[in-house]
């Protein structure tokens, strides 16, 4: 599959690459892009959410009437639920949301997303550059120059731009990331993905099985 190269003026090089089929051009699976974003959520989830059980409270262990002879139901203890201040009953406790996903799955995801934006038109090959300096400015004209200002951009860079991203970090809706550390969420989470011409190697040794 061809794809023309743009540079960050957002017209054309003249130059054109040949992407390969089994990672831009399969058909979609969404039941796997499903379980890789359900996998990577999970594992944003911090899981110390506790709250006290009746063993847990501090108060008095007096028993709060006798046993017979109120005319009402017999309590042993301030401690239990029914009391404003009790211990809670099966309330949440520190647990790890994380599941197992395989490699393979994974790869079949993001391979998934990739070919479904691609097919849409939502997937650019940008060439490469790089800025002297951090400069929000010059990142908002080069979104400004794709007609991509205001919506949500993935720019998916080879090795360690770091003046890129430190120029993209303070622009609403836009990230960028090394190709080594894409993840179905970010490439779900995007209106649009534009990717370094550097990056289309790296990317495809990757993601092939």
């Amino acid at each position: 599959m061809e794809v023309k190269v743009i540079n960050k003026t957002g017209k054309e090089t003249g130059k054109s690459l040949q992407l390969s089929d089994e990672v831009f051009g399969i058909e979609p699976n969404q039941h796997v892009v499903w379980l890789d974003v359900k996998h990577y959520l999970a594992n944003q989830r911090q899981g110390t959410h506790k709250s006290k059980e009746r063993a847990e409270i501090a108060r008095s262990t007096k028993k709060l009437l006798r046993q017979k002879g109120s005319g009402g139901a017999r309590h042993g203890s301030a401690k239990a639920p029914i009391y404003v201040g009790g211990g809670r009953v099966f309330g949440p406790r520190p647990r790890n949301y994380d599941f197992k996903l395989n490699l393979k799955v994974k790869q079949l995801a993001r391979r998934s997303v990739l070919s479904a934006r691609l097919a849409e038109n939502q997937l650019r090959v940008v060439e490469d550059f790089g800025f002297e300096k951090p400069k929000t400015k010059a990142y908002v004209e080069f979104l400004d120059a794709l007609t991509l200002t205001g919506k949500k951009t993935l720019f998916v860079v080879n090795g360690a731009e770091n003046n890129l991203y430190l120029s993209a970090r303070n622009i609403p809706k836009t990230k960028v990331v090394d190709v080594n550390s894409v993840n179905t969420y970010d490439l779900v989470n995007t209106d649009t993905i534009l990717l370094a011409e550097s990056a289309i190697s790296q990317l495809e040794t990757i993601l092939k099985d």
